[in-house]
């Protein structure tokens, strides 16, 4: 069954002409999205700090919320 699956999956895919360049497409645009909502909206705060510094930081910062 799963083979079977498999194989419908499989071979619809091979057989893509305008489907294929859509799905490029599709990927290429989530990579920029994430790439992007990555470098602007998650900054590396916590990079160059050793445990005890992230979980003071971690800490400070869920009890002033």
């Amino acid at each position: 069954m799963l083979r079977k699956i498999a194989m419908f999956y499989y071979e619809g895919f091979r057989e893509m002409t305008v489907g294929r360049t859509l799905w490029i497409v599709i990927l290429v645009k989530l990579a920029i999205l994430f790439l992007v909502l990555k470098i602007f909206f998650f900054p590396a705060t916590l990079r160059g700090m050793d445990d005890a510094q992230r979980a003071d930081y971690v800490s400070r910062q869920l009890i002033d919320r």
